[in-house]
């Protein structure tokens, strides 16, 4: 009984309940995220090795990287603004069959202006991060699945499994590249084709996972925007049968047809969400400029160089990181729960931020190591808060696109680091991307701590989608529910 009673526990702590509560499609789009990471976790070990082997130069390998961000950004910004309209799976589905045909191209491919123009029109991931048009769809269909209350706990459970599937692909990815480089017949660079093979495989995968997904996922129409959409029918027939009786009515104003254009991305935006999304989106900028510095395929190219190991061996460094990352996301929602979502975003990443500006510095590999697993273990932790803190402060109708910009805006200021480190690189001075890296996410933590600590939330939720209770971004959660429990107290007593 006492088992039963600890593993109950451990089932509501860890989110599980919110999870199941969600429902299949929820549990589709976080699998779907897990295989596709397995995919981005290959490329994060080999990317940068194949184009080495390749006989690419450090600069050559920074500009295919930025270039590629760039192509990632303006696929993004194409898919995720048309999404709610052309149908979210449908653009889940185009952007995984564009991952398949750029698989494709790299198993076969080595020529450098064929492997970059696969890279830029389809989905390859450069750095190891799902930065193509899929992450920020997925989480507004998540945000419309769940709740103020649920919504931590799945976007947490989005992360921790992408995670995993990351720690899979990078050990998968060194195990395969060492095991067929010892086949006779085979050289590394066959080893590394073979690696891209499985990236289009997983893209069909993904392919299954969305034509699998329910009309639950599209875009819900609130009953202001359906009672809008009947007045325009009415007024577009009224318009039309005022045609029919008289001709002249052509050259009158169409008011009906002026209401019809579409507008613009920021004007879907409400003036509310625009205000703090510029704070947050000026932080995510100097955020992911950092990272775009230093992804893990230059991580991993970087200690290459330095350290010269062996290939399974930097696949079970890397592998084991990223397992120790999906440890840590599992604790990224009680610890929402208890620390509120700023605090739990800064707690966790400013300890892996202190580790990248560090990281050049140590001679030896064990130390070396000790700080790309407290740099990996840690840097994932504040991505379901950061989801569910977006969710929080904007309206429900503009997440679409406000991740959309979010996402688009974040690989866009990630695309420079590439090319600035492949020069350093190129001038053996690796080391001082990392320094500066480092200092730009320290100074990103300090500023979202500061600007966003006493954030209203949940100002906008639905009563169906949670109570819209008005909580602040460091609240705790027991006082929430001391305070839930009494208004429910007020209501009960006669």
């Amino acid at each position: 009984m006492a088992v039963l009673v600890h593993l109950k526990w451990l089932y509501q702590e860890l989110g599980l309940h919110s999870l199941y509560d969600t429902g299949i499609d929820a549990w589709l789009i976080i699998a779907a995220r897990c295989c596709r990471m397995i995919a981005f976790g290959t490329n994060s070990l080999i990317l940068a090795l194949f184009f080495s082997t390749l006989n690419f130069s450090d600069t050559y390998i920074g500009i295919f990287m930025t270039l590629t961000l760039l192509g990632d950004v303006l696929l993004s910004l194409l898919l995720t603004v048309t999404a709610d309209r052309v149908g979210r799976r449908r653009v889940l589905l185009g952007g995984s069959a564009l991952m398949v045909i750029s698989g494709t191209v790299f198993a076969i491919f080595e020529n450098y202006w064929i492997l970059l123009a696969a890279a830029i029109v389809g989905v390859i991931s450069a750095t190891g991060s799902d930065f193509g048009p899929f992450r920020a769809i997925e989480e507004s269909i998540l945000s419309t699945l769940t709740g103020p209350k649920t919504r931590p706990d799945v976007l947490a459970w989005y992360v921790t499994t992408a995670t995993l599937g990351q720690s899979i692909g990078t050990e998968a990815s060194g195990r395969i590249v060492h095991f067929l480089q010892g086949l006779e017949g085979w050289t590394l660079k066959d080893a590394y084709h073979a690696v891209f093979w499985m990236y289009s495989a997983v893209g069909l995968l993904n392919i299954v996972f969305m034509l699998l997904l329910s009309d639950k996922c599209e875009v819900q129409k609130t009953p202001d925007t359906e009672e809008a959409e009947v007045l325009l029918d009415e007024e577009r027939e009224g318009s039309q049968e005022t045609e029919e009786r008289d001709p002249r009515s052509f050259d009158q104003p169409q008011p009906a047809v002026e209401s019809e254009k579409k507008p613009s991305l920021f004007s879907q935006i409400s003036r509310d969400s625009r205000s703090a999304m510029y704070k947050l989106w000026f932080l995510l900028i100097i955020d992911s400029l950092a990272d775009g510095m230093v992804p893990y395929s230059l991580t991993t190219y970087y200690m290459d160089s330095k350290f010269h190991l062996p290939k399974s061996t930097l696949g079970d460094i890397t592998s084991i990181s990223y397992f120790l990352s999906f440890i840590s996301t599992l604790f990224a929602a009680p610890l929402c729960r208890r620390l509120g979502l700023v605090n739990t975003m800064v707690f966790t990443h400013l300890p892996s931020s202190a580790a990248v500006l560090l990281f050049p510095f140590p001679s030896g590999i064990i130390l070396t190591v000790i700080l790309l697993m407290l740099r990996t273990g840690l840097n994932n932790m504040d991505q379901a808060p950061r989801s569910a803190l977006i969710a929080a402060v904007v309206r429900p109708e503009e997440r679409t696109a406000i991740m959309g910009i979010t996402s688009m805006l974040r690989t866009l200021a990630s695309t420079a680091g590439p090319t600035l480190t492949g020069i350093l690189a190129g001038q053996n001075r690796f080391w001082i991307a990392f320094v500066a890296a480092g200092a730009l996410r320290i100074a990103y933590d300090l500023g979202l701590w500061a600007m966003f600590i006493n954030m209203k939330l949940h100002q906008h939720e639905k009563e169906g989608e949670g109570g819209g209770d008005i909580v602040r971004g460091s609240g705790d959660a027991r006082r929430e529910s001391d305070e839930e429990e009494a208004e429910l107290r007020d209501i009960q007593s006669p």
